[in-house]
């Protein structure tokens, strides 16, 4: 009895998997690196940079694999109890505030170029906004009704969420994230190909750096974020979550909730006000 379980936390055993996760996610940058430098050598061996970032980012995927089927299954174990349920909660919501932070860089950035912009005589004499050459993108085409594509994807799955949750109706839940997925999915085609529409590249002056790295961002984070939304329907459609335990549906909620919200602010800053 002296051993015995007498608290509702969860005490993890030894895991492999942030040791692992740490040398592929080094492995991944290291090739990056050398893979737009050209030149990469490991341990004085030259070593092929986009090989060694696909290893890389190969051995991440198997970490996060495995390491969140661990969680699931700690999760129908019983190992989540309510004030374990509480603590994931909250670590998810310190991540989603690590990602608010990230985006401001991207915004500083952006606001920092439209307010003062460099030209050819700054620091004396500042530049124009947008730079000359640049072709902007209609804010009341494509990119408005990109935002109604978001928007209405964050409408289903708050949506799915309230069925599921206050009504325990699973159809209409399962209904609902796919909607949500779908018009996750449209929302990335439809950046595609704006970005290919696009009249200017990565490397034409300020103005496309910024616009590329803050929406490119973005639409990184919509696919991550459809890509949650489609774990959570495979898992709804085996039956592995309940009204009690669905910690996994809630942090996709709040993910892509937040995904909506910085595109308002993208629309805003740089479609609207930016052009």
């Amino acid at each position: 009895m002296a051993h015995a379980k007498n608290h509702d936390y969860h005490i993890l055993p030894p895991s492999i998997w942030p040791f692992i996760s740490a040398i592929a996610a080094f492995l991944m940058l290291y090739g990056a690196v050398g893979w737009m430098a050209d030149d990469v050598h490991l341990l004085g061996i030259p070593v092929a940079g986009p090989w060694l970032f696909l290893i890389g980012f190969v051995g991440v995927l198997y970490v996060m694999y495995s390491w969140w089927a661990d969680v699931i299954r700690e999760g129908e174990a019983g190992d989540h109890t309510p004030v374990v349920r509480i603590g994931l909660q909250y670590g998810f919501i310190l991540f989603i505030i690590s990602e608010v932070m990230f985006f401001v860089a991207w915004f500083w950035n952006w606001f920092k170029n439209v307010m003062y912009p460099m030209g050819p005589e700054s620091p004396i004499k500042d530049g124009v906004w947008p730079p000359e050459g640049i072709i902007t993108f209609d804010p009341w085409h494509l990119p408005f009704i990109n935002t109604l594509i978001l928007l209405l994807s964050g409408v289903a799955v708050t949506w799915a969420h309230h069925a599921f949750v206050h009504e325990g109706d699973r159809k209409t839940t399962i209904n609902g994230l796919i909607v949500a997925i779908i018009l996750g999915a449209i929302f990335s085609v439809l950046q595609a190909y704006e970005y290919s529409h696009a009249a200017f590249g990565l490397a034409d002056t300020s103005y496309a750096s910024a616009f590329y790295l803050a929406t490119g961002f973005h639409g990184f984070h919509v696919i991550v974020g459809t890509i949650f939304l489609a774990v959570c329907l495979f898992r709804l459609l085996k039956g592995q979550m309940t009204q009690e335990q669905h910690v996994g549906f809630e942090a996709a909620a709040w993910y892509w909730h937040f995904v909506d919200v910085v595109w308002l602010f993208l629309f805003g800053a740089v479609y609207i006000w930016g052009s």
